[in-house]
């Protein structure tokens, strides 16, 4: 069973997309975002499984929330340096977890 102290060691914040580009390269169709996280943080690079639901143009300006301590990891030939989290529809396509209230601060810690 996880603890309080295992949830604390995980960095979400809130990120606000600024760039989402084709990832052809993926073995399932996926897209390459830039997310800004704050000046904290910075831009960094994210792999997401979202083509189903997504289209690109909608994804500019969206906010979302990523695990931001996770080593990078390299799908294929980019580099993704954050998680970004979603959860499942009936179907298995990814919706992505977003604040559900205006104003979330960009780089803002979940707690």
């Amino acid at each position: 069973m996880a603890t309080i102290d295992d949830f604390q060691k995980l960095d979400i914040r809130t990120g606000k997309i600024t760039e989402v580009k084709d990832f052809p390269e993926a073995k399932k169709p996926a897209y390459k975002l830039k997310i800004d996280f704050g000046p904290e943080i910075g831009i960094k690079n994210s792999s997401v499984q979202i083509v189903a639901l997504y289209k690109k143009e909608e994804l500019i300006g969206k906010l979302v929330l990523g695990v931001v301590n996770f080593p990078a990891r390299k799908i294929g030939p980019f580099e993704s340096e954050v998680l970004t989290l979603g959860v499942p529809d009936e179907k298995g396509n990814v919706i992505l977890m977003t604040p559900d209230k205006a104003g979330a601060v960009i780089g803002g810690k979940l707690f």
